[in-house]
């Protein structure tokens, strides 16, 4: 059948404009002003984004089915203790579509490419904010439950993932000249968060002692999540093993691809063990713990929803208001490129 199809095209790095380059990345570029039905058909040829769509689109199914089975199971309608769980797996659902999406569809346009990615950023931010929602409820360690910081921890949360959200957006503005600033005010945005949402998580596994340190068979799972997550952080930023040779790694096994598979295994690894902490602790906790309320899950996963929609709405509007000549330039640009390979061939 795909045979029949006449699939687009793929380029080298000097035939698309410079927005679109990815480091040591050299060929396997769509065309810059493809359209969405060119977009879709590039997920069935071997490009430089392929492996990057499945390896997220396939897990939003696999998380989907497992935020069903909680619903449906577990009558979470009716059994506010199971909140957390839900908005934590509803996030785990959006960030890898999301992902896949922009992945998919950023390479109709400069703009689009932005305006893509803005989204992938917010699904992002509220991944991290669904984490901190199920450690609120189920792996703050016992000595911790209850307290100042447990009481902080939510409002806290979703303020850094709006702060996130707003600083992952910026950082597309100013990288045309800085790409290096750009990709490190990225990093430190996510890091960041990811380090406030893991704060609880940290002190049970690798400092708390004595009473009062929920140490309990769960701890092998965090681990596993944790050094993934770590693994993930390190591949995003430092574009290994595709630096070590450029070129070499342009269709399979390049460190975005590879970032996106320890991503979505640490984020198996962290939904088993906060499954576990959840049915092994769930009689203390509802006896001791602050009570799951609708302000301080689902209200507060809403309010993050809507104000992260607002700033990428606004971080938007400027690309979408902008004029059309410079992407017009671009296409001429690749034209007269297709042109020359087409006269010497």
């Amino acid at each position: 059948m795909l045979s029949l199809i006449r699939l687009p095209r793929v380029f080298t790095i000097n035939q698309v404009p410079k927005v679109f380059h990815e480091d040591s990345i050299i060929s396997g570029y769509r065309h810059p002003r493809s359209s969405a039905t060119d977009c879709v058909l590039s997920l069935f040829q071997l490009t430089n984004e392929t492996l990057n769509i499945w390896t997220h689109f396939l897990p939003t199914w696999y998380f989907l089915w497992k935020l069903v089975t909680v619903v449906l199971m577990q009558t979470a309608w009716q059994d506010s203790f199971t909140w957390p769980l839900v908005i934590f797996l509803l996030s785990c659902c959006i960030y890898p579509l999301a992902s896949s999406c922009a992945h998919t569809f950023s390479s109709m346009s400069a703009r689009a490419r932005h305006i893509c990615f803005f989204f992938d950023y917010g699904a992002l931010s509220f991944y991290s904010l669904g984490s901190a929602t199920i450690y609120s409820a189920y792996v703050f360690p016992d000595k911790w439950v209850n307290g100042v910081f447990h009481h902080c921890y939510i409002p806290f949360a979703v303020f850094n993932t709006l702060i996130c959200t707003g600083l992952a957006c910026y950082s597309r503005f100013p990288e045309f000249q800085s790409p290096k600033f750009s990709k490190r005010l990225r990093v430190v945005a996510f890091a960041y968060t990811y380090l406030f949402v893991n704060i609880p998580l940290f002190y049970r596994v690798f400092l708390c002692v004595g009473d009062g340190c929920t140490d309990n068979d769960t701890n092998f799972l965090h681990y596993n999540h944790i050094a993934l997550a770590f693994l993930t952080g390190f591949l995003f930023a430092t574009h290994l093993p595709e630096r070590l040779a450029p070129g070499s790694f342009d269709y399979i096994g390049h460190s975005h691809q590879l970032f996106h598979v320890c991503g979505i295994l640490a984020t198996h690894f962290q939904m088993k063990a906060v499954e576990q902490d959840m049915a092994t602790r769930r009689p203390w906790l509802l006896e001791h713990s602050i009570p799951i309320t609708l302000s301080n899950s689902l209200g507060a996963a809403l309010l993050c929803m809507l104000v992260n929609l607002i700033i990428i709405g606004l971080y938007s509007l400027p690309l979408l208001s902008a004029p059309v000549c410079q992407e017009n330039k671009y296409s001429k640009s690749l034209n007269k490129v297709q042109h020359k390979v087409c006269s010497c061939s």
